[in-house]
């Protein structure tokens, strides 16, 4: 029963990479600013990395790794797409957008880690806390980013 909720668990942070490869990926495709394009580029290898390590945790304890992504983030994909549209393309608009979707990745780390920390064993602590390491990384680069192009504007 243990491995069952830590599967849950574990499976919650692959969906919220899934979520941000295709959110980025999509962010990519509004945007022709080639420095933008490099840094969701980056954001989308940093979940990938992320969900090789997670789903080999979730394979090593006999679960079957998510696939999908949340419903929030299908949610935030959308809204994204949409102010996209109707900022003619407008890069805060699109960091800003990229920047909320950071923050609930960072927040489902937190609470991942605060939730269980009694289930997860030494070597998934240490995994999932390097991964929020990087991810906060890439928000904080995704941030000076959006306050650079706006002093420059």
């Amino acid at each position: 029963m243990k491995n069952k909720k830590l599967i849950a668990v574990i499976n919650t942070l692959v969906r919220i990479n899934n979520d941000r490869i295709e959110g980025y990926e999509t962010a990519s495709k509004e945007t022709s600013n080639k420095e933008l394009t490099n840094l969701f580029f980056q954001f989308i290898q940093t979940s990938k990395k992320c969900n090789v390590e997670l789903i080999s945790e979730v394979l090593q304890m006999g679960g079957k790794p998510e696939e999908k992504t949340k419903i929030s983030g299908k949610f935030f994909r959308v809204w994204m797409e949409v102010k996209a549209a109707l900022t003619s393309n407008n890069q805060n608009s699109i960091l800003l957008s990229c920047e909320y979707g950071e923050k609930k990745a960072i927040q489902t780390y937190n609470k991942v880690i605060l939730n269980n920390a009694n289930e997860l064993n030494e070597d998934q602590q240490k995994i999932i806390a390097l991964q929020l390491i990087l991810i906060n990384k890439d928000h904080s680069n995704l941030r000076d980013l959006r306050e650079k192009i706006l002093v420059s504007a």
